[in-house]
């Protein structure tokens, strides 16, 4: 029983640290170093270096007016930034749409081979010093452009990440998409003022063109292998929330899930080509942050949490007291998660069911996106996905 009872604590224990002493940590040691002053960057205002600014868009035609004119509205010398659609392997009317406007840069390639080849040829029309890739299905704050790229006056910055903003939650889907995103901002936050992101958003990422790198064909999350490769080259990746993109949520449970699977599989394929990031004794903060933030959650704690309703189980049959509260507990849990979802199923939204649900969710999609990963089953192109609204003028 001995053996029972250590597995057990030591699951509980990583599970408690993952979702909640990971961001007490953080918090306090990010607070820490703002009161000691370690934080505070000044920047010229009128810091205004050329920029290119890239736009993958796959069969958007219908929102392609709206982004253009999205792209066109941002704070920044139109002289200065240089607008780049590439819509590889589209078959809508996309290339109708982009005539329409001169001044943007349109690259197109009849053959459709992903996000990562299609950002690899556009980099190789990229003459300015900084690069911004941004999704085609997200409103920008007019402000983004020169938010980010204030932050390359300090030349230990490598990237610079914007926040994802949840444009609707009125579905579980939404809801859900948007707690989780408010809790990784704030991680974001805390991990880049200790030292360095752990991996940006795709929705909206700089890097100095210099230092971007080619990716494999099948990579797929390009943002964050990108980002993590300039982290281990030595460069800080700092987290700019004051630069947004904003985006409608998933439109069902479903399309969400099946984006989280996805960016499971992609997990495990980075984890297995950032090894470097893992030796504390090349970075030892990079490689606690990383470790706690994103190896955790992708890979240890989801099999503890699989592994703890049996063995808690069989404790509370054995001994009872703390093990049958523990078990109650996590029966009681995904009972919310099932009626969340069974609710959602009906058109029905409950409040109170949407931490449980989404929670649940998302360490599903690790297994199933281990198995894709494993089995090579995960594409490299991306799907064009079902939001539940589009851009709108």
């Amino acid at each position: 029983m001995l053996i029972l009872k250590v597995i057990f604590w030591f699951a509980l224990a990583v599970i408690l640290y993952t979702y909640v002493g990971y961001g007490l940590i953080v918090w306090l040691w990010a607070k820490a170093k703002s009161l000691l002053g370690a934080n505070k960057e000044r920047y010229a205002h009128n810091f205004e270096p050329e920029v290119t600014l890239v736009v993958p868009a796959y069969n958007e035609g219908d929102i392609l007016k709206s982004k253009i004119e999205d792209c066109l509205s941002l704070d920044y010398p139109a002289e200065k930034l240089q607008i780049t659609f590439i819509t590889d392997g589209s078959t809508d009317n996309s290339e109708e749409v982009l005539s329409c406007y001169p001044q943007v840069m349109h690259l197109h390639s009849q053959v459709r081979g992903g996000k990562s080849l299609a950002e690899n040829r556009a980099m190789e029309f990229v003459n300015t010093p900084y690069v911004i890739f941004t999704d085609c299905n997200t409103f920008l704050n007019r402000e983004a452009v020169r938010e980010m790229v204030k932050h390359y006056q300090n030349p230990a910055v490598g990237a610079v990440s914007g926040e994802k903003k949840i444009l609707s939650e009125g579905s579980s889907s939404g809801s859900g998409e948007g707690l989780y995103w408010k809790y990784e901002s704030f991680l974001k936050r805390c991990d880049s003022q200790i030292h360095s992101l752990m991996g940006a958003a795709g929705e909206l990422v700089s890097f100095r063109s210099d230092l971007f790198q080619p990716l494999e064909a099948d990579t797929i999350l390009d943002d964050f292998v990108q980002s993590l490769r300039i982290v281990d080259k030595g460069y800080k990746v700092v987290y700019e929330p004051d630069a947004y993109a904003m985006e409608a949520p998933s439109a069902s449970l479903a399309e969400e899930m099946k984006r989280k699977i996805r960016i499971c599989a992609g997990g495990w394929q980075s984890m297995a080509r950032l090894t470097s990031l893992l030796n504390p004794f090349r970075q030892p903060i990079v490689t606690f942050l990383y470790l706690s933030h994103r190896v955790l959650r992708w890979s240890l704690t989801p099999a503890l949490l699989a592994l703890l309703l049996p063995l808690s189980a069989v404790l509370a049959w054995l001994q009872g007291g703390i093990y049958t509260f523990v078990f109650a507990m996590q029966i009681l849990f995904y009972l919310m998660a099932w009626a969340g979802w069974s609710a959602e199923a009906r058109g029905v939204k409950i409040k109170a069911l949407v931490v449980p649900l989404y929670f649940t969710m998302m360490n599903l999609a690790v297994f199933a996106g281990f198995s894709r990963f494993i089995r090579r089953a995960q594409p490299a192109a991306w799907e064009k996905a079902e939001r539940a609204t589009t851009l709108s003028t």
